[in-house]
This record gives structure tokens, C-alpha cells and sequence, in this order.
């Protein structure tokens, strides 16, 4: 949250849409991590406000390149399963899918994991379940980053939480820790 607070005061934040929604965005996975609903809400709401000011057309610095809507419905998936409305982070993480370029495959890969995840919270044990083992496919054996590993193993541990002595959660275990340890 510190990083976030300190992009807000630069003098680029207050100049650009792109670069204000940016930081709003990331302040609210921040504050939504830290349990502060309201404000997370408040802030994914500046940084909906600030990215429709934007143009898509205008040329930007290849550090931003990645940031547009596909990405802030990503993290509004994130921030709204963090605050526990799995089903928004449901509907968020579709948005990101449909909107991602097919060159983003590791974003793709991170926001179907979400996107598990959000279903898991829903209680959709068998949909979650189907859903995460398509990262394995997106990623196609390329090693998975550590964001990526560590948000499966989120998963792991709501599924066997939520479902410790159903079959699908060993099957889930079993499978993917194979294709887990050589990623």
C-alpha cells in the first residue's frame, strides 16, 4: 500500500487518467487485503472513473503497456474475492478473460486461477476444480511464476478446506501436483 500511496503523489498520477487508475487499482488490492472494504470499493471505483477518461489510441511507455481493462477487471476479480463477493470476482475475472489479448498468456493463466478461485469461494467445487487445471494448459509447460504458484496453492488449501474428504480434492492434488513440481 505504501508503493501505491507514493505513486499517487507523483506529479504523472495527477496528470494522467491512465496512470491515476493504475494506482487506484492497486491501492485497492492493497486495502482490500488489509480489510478495509469501503475505501477498496471507493478506490476500484477512481480507477473505473479514471481509465474510461483514457484513450486507447494514445501511445503509452511499454512499462504500462499491460494496463487497460482486461487487467482492471483482473484485479477487481482480486479485490472482490479478497472482500468475500466471490460471485463479482466471478463476473470481474470473465470480463478480464474476454478482454485479454491472447499474448498475455501468463495474465490469462493468473486471472483463470482467480477466476477458479472465485468459484471455489462459491462452493462450485467441480467447475473450480476444471477451471484451475486449464492453467496448467495456458501456461503449455512453461515454469509458472511465483504469483501464479502461490495463488495455486491458495487454491489447494480452500479445496481441501472446503472439501476434505471429497474425491474431486484428492484427484485435484494428486494431478496437479505432478505437473506442479516440474513447472
Amino acid at each position: 500500500m505504501a508503493a501505491a500511496q507514493a505513486a499517487q503523489a507523483t506529479p504523472i498520477v495527477r496528470r494522467s487518467p491512465l496512470h491515476a487508475s493504475l494506482a487506484q487499482a492497486r491501492m485497492a488490492v492493497g486495502l482490500a487485503h488489509s480489510g478495509d472494504r469501503r475505501a477498496a470499493l471507493r478506490c476500484l471505483g477512481r480507477a473505473e472513473d479514471a481509465l474510461a477518461k483514457t484513450d486507447p489510441a494514445e501511445p503509452r511507455s511499454t512499462w504500462i503497456a499491460f494496463y487497460s481493462w482486461a487487467e482492471l477487471h483482473s484485479l477487481t476479480a482480486t479485490v472482490r474475492d479478497v472482500l468475500g463477493d466471490p460471485t463479482q470476482a466471478e463476473a470481474a475475472a470473465y470480463r478480464a478473460l474476454a478482454a485479454l489479448p491472447g499474448s498475455y498468456r501468463r495474465n490469462r493463466a493468473h486471472t483463470t486461477a482467480r477466476l477458479a478461485l472465485a468459484q471455489l469461494h462459491q462452493d462450485d467445487i467441480e467447475q473450480a476444480c476444471a477451471t484451475s487445471g486449464t492453467v496448467f494448459a495456458i501456461m503449455a509447460g512453461a515454469p509458472l511464476p511465483g504469483r501464479m504458484r502461490q495463488l495455486l496453492g491458495d487454491f489447494q488449501r480452500d479445496l481441501i478446506a472446503r472439501a476434505p474428504s471429497a474425491h474431486i480434492a484428492h484427484e485435484w492434488t494428486d494431478r496437479y501436483r505432478t505437473e506442479w513440481s516440474t513447472s
